[in-house]
């Protein structure tokens, strides 16, 4: 996953762009680059590491333009060396591409151009792109970038400069986000909205097999036939500081704390607790579907699917579905049993994750219906499936998922609640408590949030611990996963989420008075258990750290450090009990002096497989 900036206009494109790379860091940060076009040649600047560097040589050595392309690079093929780095030029210096995805035949392309003769600088299957673009110019940029389309397999977002041709960029979508922002003699393009966000609330979600001409007046976009296309033009409505910092010192830490008022907005004008009612008709599934689903399939990766998991006891417990849960990799290569009345749910915060994306087109294949439950407007996965309903999150600028989490889980509460009740599960005063509880959420994770020392406090007692476990039952085991997903990702530790009953069938024999065990233990229906697995850990010598109900007293003397939620109804404890492994986890990366937005190795959006 890469992020790219384009803009066409009377401003200076370098500083456009660097500010719209600055808020796509979070999709690549191993290099990056930038092309221009002065006095009708070619300049291309780029550096290994992070963005700054490139900053830094642009600084020393100032260009100006009113053009220009710039990408962000999370590699794929080639190391991260600044000959890998994107723009890729051809061997005359005449034209620049960016590119995010994956060629797939790019080796055989390659060869064929070895074949010819052309020299490669770089290692990446990118490089291919430029150099048959060059060599399929006769004149028109456009034409040349429709005919070389023909022979790329793929996915690819694209943008392309040429010097004989300065005051135009052509931009191509395939299987890859890319969106256009439509300003007054100015035109942009980027890979998500934020960073147009400073410039424009006027964009364009063009589609796959879009090829767009942007110059500072207009945007022209064709498909590779040159058929004209038009494309709605959309008014955004997220401000420019939902993506910003603000007071906080790192995103992750902002995101944490906008979750009250993220799951407000997620409920609101959906759910009426003192009417008993949900109302999410902009779905479009009609009483009879719902009366007669026969199985749900939610299909998601990494954070999106431990939301999913959680639902498959919302589903099964309250509406009466079988429920399975698929890491989306996997799903495409099962034989799920899917008829007409089957219903997939498509979980993903950016609409964009490419395992996600061709499990809904897998599923969509198989005559069931589809349904996402999406964070980004106009993303790819909210077009294809064919239902939507959005979290309304805003912008989530952190690599680890948190507000988004959340906020998915309410979208997944809802349709639990709404089914259970149409289906004839729930009678309607039994709905008005839980939509209660469930109105109640924000308000008992922001009355959380005001105290938190104690997360500080316990992170710098276990920040130099290696390994973790993570033990949870029933609904919470979905969460004693995420929790350990946390910490894995921002600090590097090793650590485990295990559903507790399992804990004697191998994990018990790793625990000793080094290993931090992470208890989820509310109350409910399994606190008894989780309380004897507490028990089973402190007589091996473990140490536990327990998440509890408000005012339990029992489990003080059980175990080490003991960390209270409010009170609240055991099935929707996990919108609750999350928020505390992640401000865990965040503590203990921020005490190892971990880059918590941009963690190692990932990014935020998979948008190749």
């Amino acid at each position: 996953m890469c992020g790219i900036v384009g803009y066409a206009g009377k401003r200076n494109s370098v500083d456009v762009v660097f500010d719209g790379l600055k808020k796509l860091e979070y999709r690549g940060y191993d290099s990056s680059g930038i092309a221009v076009i002065v006095d009708k040649e070619l300049q291309v600047r780029k550096k290994v590491g992070r963005l700054y560097n490139l900053r830094s040589d642009i600084l020393k050595n100032p260009i100006t333009a009113n053009i220009g392309l710039g990408h962000t690079r999370w590699a794929t093929h080639g190391k991260p060396f600044e000959k890998n780095a994107h723009p890729h030029t051809d061997s005359t210096k005449s034209i620049a591409v960016v590119h995010n995805g994956i060629i797939e035949n790019y080796i055989k392309l390659r060869n064929e151009l070895l074949k010819h003769g052309q020299k490669f600088e770089s290692e990446t299957d990118s490089e291919v792109i430029v150099h048959l673009i060059k060599r399929n110019y006769k004149g028109s940029l456009l034409h040349a970038v429709q005919k070389t389309l023909g022979e790329l397999k793929g996915s690819y977002a694209l943008g392309v400069l040429c010097k004989y041709e300065p005051g135009r960029i052509v931009c191509v979508r395939q299987n890859a986000p890319l969106v256009i922002g439509v300003g007054k003699g100015e035109n942009f393009l980027a890979s998500d909205v934020t960073a147009l966000l400073p410039y424009t609330r006027d964009i364009i979600f063009i589609e796959d097999g879009d090829v767009a001409e942007i110059t500072a007046e207009k945007v022209i976009i064709r498909d590779i036939r040159n058929n004209v296309k038009n494309r709605e033009i959309r008014n955004i409505r997220w401000s420019e500081a939902q993506a910003e910092k603000g007071d906080y010192r790192h995103f992750m830490l902002k995101e944490i704390f906008e979750q009250p008022r993220t799951i407000e907005e997620t409920f609101r004008g959906r759910i009426c607790p003192n009417e008993g009612r949900v109302h999410i008709e902009e779905i479009g599934l009609e009483d009879e579907y719902i009366k007669n689903i026969s199985n749900i399939h939610v299909v998601a990766c990494g954070t999106s699917y431990h939301a999913g998991l959680v639902s498959k006891f919302l589903f099964e417990y309250f509406a009466g579905i079988p429920t399975e849960v698929d890491i989306a990799s996997e799903f495409r290569y099962g034989n799920s049993i899917l008829n007409k009345k089957s219903l997939v749910i498509i979980v993903s915060q950016s609409g964009e994750t490419a395992d996600t994306l061709a499990a809904l087109k897998l599923a969509k294949s198989k005559n069931c219906r589809t349904l996402a439950v999406c964070n980004v407007v106009g993303s790819s996965i909210s077009r294809e499936a064919e239902y939507v309903i959005y979290t309304h999150c805003g912008p989530e600028i952190g690599v680890a998922s948190t507000k988004a989490f959340t906020s998915q889980l309410a979208i997944l509460y809802m349709f639990a609640f709404d089914w259970a009740s149409k289906r004839g599960k729930l009678t309607k005063e039994r709905l008005k408590e839980y939509l209660s509880e469930l109105w109640e959420v924000p308000l008992k994770i922001s009355e959380f949030l005001k105290d938190i020392k104690l997360l500080q406090d316990i992170a710098r007692v276990f920040v130099n611990k290696r390994d973790f476990l993570y033990l949870g039952r029933h609904v919470n085991y979905p969460i004693a996963l995420e929790g350990a997903l946390k910490l894995k990702e921002v600090s590097y530790i090793h650590a485990e989420g295990y559903a507790a009953g399992e804990m004697k069938h191998g994990p018990i024999a790793l625990i000793d008075e080094s290993m931090p065990i992470v208890a989820i233990a509310v109350k409910g229906r399994v606190y008894e258990k989780m309380i004897s697995n507490i028990e089973e850990v402190k007589s091996r010598g473990g140490t536990v750290i327990a998440l509890v109900s408000e005012c339990d007293e029992e489990i003080v003397g059980k175990s080490d450090y003991v960390i209270y939620i409010p009170k609240i109804n055991e099935f929707i404890s996990p919108l609750i009990t999350v928020v505390p492994l992640q401000l865990l986890a965040y503590y203990i990366a921020v005490f190892l002096g971990c880059d918590v937005d941009q963690p190692r190795n990932l990014a935020k959006s998979v948008t190749v497989e």
